[in-house]
């Protein structure tokens, strides 16, 4: 059958991917940064992206045959993508809970926030800081709030020992060091 006789299909049948991560108490635990650069994404595709794709989509079906139209349908395509990451990031604002983790300054117990180092029990050092789900990144050193190794490690002190589950049974982890940023850093 030709590609004319073929429906051509606004669905959204993948809008209801799941979402990147469970958050436990339906709360989106963020820093300021993380928040502000959320929300600066989602201005962005609002003000700026979204219309410019629209002008496109829109030159494009004024040019006829919309099968064939390569402008037309990848633009349908875009748009839908920055619709679904709209939506997505609205969700994520609405849930959000902007955490001060300045207020733990000089403090040595372990909250979100904290850059934390520790031991594990062949001695390895490993420093990560604890961030909201949407703004974590493990190549950087970042680990979500809800992961294990977070898990195991809040409300524990400098010099405590926390044990952590993992798939070959446990591992004891010491913590070395907390530190959170400066007040107004």
């Amino acid at each position: 059958m030709s590609k004319a006789f073929t429906r051509e299909t606004d669905s959204d049948a993948d809008d209801d991917l799941p979402e990147p991560a469970v958050l436990p108490t339906g709360v989106n635990y963020i820093t300021r940064a993380g928040y502000d650069r959320l929300r600066t994404e989602l201005m962005a595709l609002i003000d700026d992206e979204r219309p410019r794709i629209v002008e496109i989509v829109h030159w494009a079906a004024s040019n006829g045959d919309r099968s064939e139209n390569g402008d037309y349908l990848y633009g349908k395509k875009r748009l839908r993508e920055i619709d679904r990451r709209i939506r997505f990031l609205t969700r994520r604002l609405e849930v959000a809970e902007v955490v001060d983790c300045s207020q733990h300054h000089g403090g040595d117990q372990v909250f979100f926030g904290a850059t934390v180092t520790y031991a594990d029990d062949e001695g390895r050092e490993t420093t990560v800081t604890i961030l909201g789900v949407d703004e974590a990144d493990s190549s950087r050193g970042e680990i979500s709030w809800v992961s294990p190794v977070a898990r195991a490690l809040l409300k524990a002190r400098v010099g405590d020992l926390v044990r952590l589950v993992v798939p070959g049974g446990s591992q004891e982890l010491e913590i070395l060091s907390v530190s959170y940023p400066a007040p107004g850093g």
